[in-house]
């Protein structure tokens, strides 16, 4: 799935990124990977502190920029990009600033529109979530259920047997903690591999 965000990424890019007089071109392929890196590490951070419901409510919600921009966790996503950009690649605060206030709401707006589209197998929140838990997903994908059923009780129309929705969402961080501390830094190792 990694491949297929930096692939998302790199496709809505071309005016944020390749075409920007801010970014060098040799840098080009580096800030796709730092904000490929940026948003899957901050989907991840988010189901590792527990913040399921957080992250459904995003990809449930609307994916237009003005509701993107209003939610937290893109905010949070913008404001760490933008910091890369000017530690790492030495731009100036509005330079960052733009540049992350527009990539990262398109990507994920794009992401969101993938997600939900059923005919677009490769994108599903199902892989999404099983790629930043290590598949400790807590639900059987492509079995019925799964994923809705989860949304069902998440909104209160439904239960599961057994511990249902918590011993899910304490299944989902755990493995995304377990993500954190195997991958660590190097997340952005593997998807710097993508740009060669």
């Amino acid at each position: 799935m990694l491949k297929e965000l930096f692939d998302l990424v790199k496709g809505q890019a071309t005016e944020t990124v390749i075409n920007n007089p801010a970014v060098p071109n040799e840098q080009n392929n580096e800030v796709v990977a730092e904000a490929t890196n940026t948003v899957a590490s901050g989907l991840r951070n988010i189901v590792a502190g527990g913040g399921v419901q957080s992250l459904l409510a995003l990809f449930g919600g609307g994916n237009d920029k003005k509701s993107l921009l209003s939610n937290p966790i893109v905010s949070m996503m913008m404001g760490h990009f933008a910091g890369k950009l000017m530690n790492k690649f030495n731009m100036n605060s509005n330079q960052a600033n733009n540049l992350s206030g527009n990539l990262i709401p398109s990507v994920l707006g794009s992401l969101i529109n993938k997600t939900n589209d059923p005919n677009d197998q490769a994108f599903s929140l199902e892989n999404l979530l099983g790629s930043i838990t290590g598949n400790k997903s807590g639900f059987a994908t492509g079995q019925g259920g799964g994923l809705q059923d989860l949304l069902s009780q998440l909104s209160g129309g439904g239960a599961q047997g057994g511990g249902g929705v918590m011993d899910i969402i304490k299944d989902l961080a755990g493995g995304a903690q377990q993500q954190q501390q195997t991958n660590g830094g190097g997340l952005l190792d593997i998807i710097k591999g993508f740009t060669r």
